[in-house]
Parts: C-alpha cells; sequence; structure tokens
C-alpha cells in the first residue's frame, strides 16, 4: 500500500511529506494502524543531534494513536477498528521486561533509537524503493498509517478524542508516571517541577491530581500562567536565591523534585531545594557530565534517571484517560493540532517554545 509520510532525509534537511510504500502486511503479532494523530516529541527532534547514531532516511513519530484497521494472526489481542494509543517498544523476555519494567528493556536503545526491528525492515520504502530506517520507537507514526508491534498498544475508549491521546504514549506518560510510579507522590506532599514543557506540565497535572503542593519552574512566562491555571505555585528561573524559595513554598523544602530541563544550574538547584532524604528524578539525556556543588546531594538526598515514567503503558495510559474524563487530567488543553503537512511548522513553534505539545494530524485536519 502507499501513503504519505513525513520522511527526514538527513540530520540538517526539513521534513518532507512523501509518498512511501509498505510492501507486504502485518506479519504474526503485527496490526497496521490507520493514524489520527501523533505527537512530536523532543526527542523526535532530538535525532538532528545524534548525527551516524539514528538511521537516516526516516520516519520518525512515537506518540500515535489511531485505528486498526489490519491485525497479523489471531495473538494480537486486538480487532479491526479497535482505537488504541501507541507506545514505546520492547522485548517482553528480558529480566525487566519480565519485572514490569518495560521502559529499561536490555534493547530499548536498539528498538526504539537506534534502528529498530531488523526482522521485515525491507517491507518499508520510498516511492522509488529506497530504503528507509527500520520503525522509529515500533511506530514512525508521523504518517497516514503506522505498522506496530501488538505489544505497543494500548486499546481504549472509542468515545476518546483519539485524534489527541498520541502523546499519552510517551510526553505525558512519562511526567504523570514520574510522579505516580517512580516517586509516589502523596495528598499534601511537595514536588518541585523544572521544566514546564510537555513532561513537565503532565507531571503538574497528575501531582495536582493527587493533592500535592506543586511548585513549577520555568523561564517561560506564559507556561508558569499555564501551570498555575493547572494550581501549581508559578516560579522563574531568574528567580533570586530559587533553592531558598522553594523551601519557603513547600514549608521545608519540596520531597521531590523533577527536572526535565537537562540545566546543570537548575540540577543543582533542584537539589538544594530537596528537604532532607528528597529525591530528584532526570528525565532528560544529559549531554555532559554533571558536576554537583558542594553541599547539594547530602542530607539522605538522592538522585536518579526516570525513563518513560517507570510505566507500564498499558496500565497508566487508562489511568490517564480516566482521570481525563474526571475533569482532573486536562492534557488537551497543552495541545495545539497541525495538519500533517506542517510538520516543519509544528517543529519551528516547538523549538520556539511557542507551544506545549503538537499533534500532527493526517488528511490536513489539523487547527
Amino acid at each position: 500500500m502507499r501513503f504519505g509520510a513525513a520522511v527526514l532525509r538527513s540530520y540538517e534537511h526539513r521534513f518532507a511529506v512523501e509518498e512511501v510504500v509498505l510492501n507486504a502486511g502485518p506479519a504474526d503479532g503485527e496490526i497496521l494502524v490507520r493514524i489520527a494523530g501523533c505527537g512530536m516529541c523532543r526527542t523526535d527532534l532530538a535525532v538532528r543531534r545524534s548525527v551516524g547514531r539514528s538511521p537516516l532516511p526516516a520516519v520518525l513519530g512515537h506518540e500515535g494513536a489511531g485505528v486498526v484497521v489490519e491485525t497479523g494472526g489471531p495473538d494480537t489481542g486486538l480487532s479491526v477498528g479497535d482505537h488504541v494509543v501507541l507506545s514505546f517498544d520492547s522485548c517482553g523476555h528480558c529480566r525487566n521486561c519480565l519485572g514490569g519494567a518495560p521502559a529499561y528493556c536490555d534493547s530499548f536503545a536498539s528498538l526504539n533509537l537506534f534502528g529498530g526491528r531488523k526482522e521485515n525492515a525491507a517491507r518499508f520504502t520510498d516511492a522509488a524503493g529506497g530504503e528507509l530506517a527500520p520503525r522509529w520507537f515500533g511506530q514512525s507514526s508521523f504518517a497516514e498509517y503506522a505498522m506496530v508491534a501488538a505489544r505497543n498498544v494500548v486499546r481504549v475508549d472509542p468515545s476518546l478524542p483519539l485524534e489527541l491521546l498520541g502523546p499519552l504514549g510517551c510526553g505525558f506518560l512519562t511526567g504523570a508516571g514520574a510522579v505516580f510510579n517512580s516517586f509516589g507522590v502523596g495528598p499534601g506532599d511537595t514536588i518541585a517541577v523544572f521544566g514546564a514543557g510537555a513532561v513537565g506540565l503532565a507531571a503538574v497535572m497528575a501531582a495536582t491530581a493527587v493533592g500535592a503542593v506543586t511548585v513549577a519552574v520555568d523561564r517561560h512566562p506564559e507556561r508558569l500562567a499555564i501551570a498555575e491555571r493547572l494550581r501549581a505555585i508559578p516560579l522563574h528561573t531568574a528567580s533570586t536565591a530559587l533553592p531558598d524559595r522553594i523551601w519557603q513554598l513547600t514549608e521545608g523544602g519540596a520531597q521531590y523534585a523533577l527536572d526535565t530541563t537537562g540545566s546543570i544550574r537548575l540540577i543543582n538547584d533542584a537539589l538544594r531545594a530537596l528537604c532532607p532524604t528528597g529525591h530528584l528524578g532526570l528525565v532528560a539525556r544529559l549531554q555532559t557530565a554533571l558536576p554537583l556543588e558542594p553541599g547539594a546531594l547530602d542530607r539522605g538526598r538522592r538522585i536518579s534517571h526516570i525513563c518513560e515514567g517507570d510505566a507500564v503503558p498499558g496500565l497508566l495510559i487508562p489511568r490517564l484517560t480516566g482521570l481525563w474524563q474526571a475533569g482532573r487530567f486536562p492534557f488537551d488543553q497543552l495541545i495545539r493540532t497541525y495538519p500533517l503537512a506542517g510538520i516543519n511548522e509544528a517543529e519551528r513553534d516547538c523549538d520556539a517554545g511557542r507551544v506545549v505539545k503538537p499533534v500532527l494530524i493526517p488528511e490536513g485536519r489539523g487547527r
């Protein structure tokens, strides 16, 4: 079959919407999904900085949602017409997958970032027959259709706004999962969230949903305004004595802090903002060494890296949609939609901080 997809041909060039070709239907354990919408994540855009590691040309996109149009065999557990959210890939048989921690799959990097599953990769080509990289994050969902391992897929209620659900598979899952799973935040707990982008604001929404006291730190006034609407206490990164301000606002230091920025200065500020025995989680992939200031990591404080919110997508995504239906996780307020053909505009707006979460809609249905 032939369909439209946004192809990135080199690390320096813009995306181009092209006709691509899928030369065979789903193999055993796979499904074909007609994409209703796909979120744009910072990880997609970071491919430009990964020169040589993430193979190109490729169709990126890993926050897809859509409708099952074909299944490969009886063991997928899915049916034609099912509404699904697509999440990250994992092998399913390593120690971490079997232990309920698929985000720490032994094959996570190779499956999701550096080439994807090799089996049947040649089925996916451009219109001239040129090879495209195997599935990005098991999806390659900047496209009208995606071939996906059934393991990646979470069935959702068909009454939900399907075109907006894709970011629940990665960005929103990561922020909310950090609060629910990694930290186990509860009523009355205190958390400081550094960076009010998609991941950070998802953490704010999750913390609000469980009744925590939340401080949101960012340099963009408009994002701080969103955080305040979501019932966080806004705090600009330029505030003097930032850790001291957080200690005051949380009445003795935050029990938890989540850094989404990767900023060395803010990571040190986050550590200093913690109360004794506090826990700082990092979600950004650091590009340099992490020097810690004297005294930042003491008094029982600890620091860890959090991948995909420590989530099992099949458990957390239904929880998030249930919270949305109850009016307690309003992720749709963070989304702006674009037609798939507007992918380069979406990337520019994302880079400039003009949009929290772009979502690409095939067939020009963006607004």
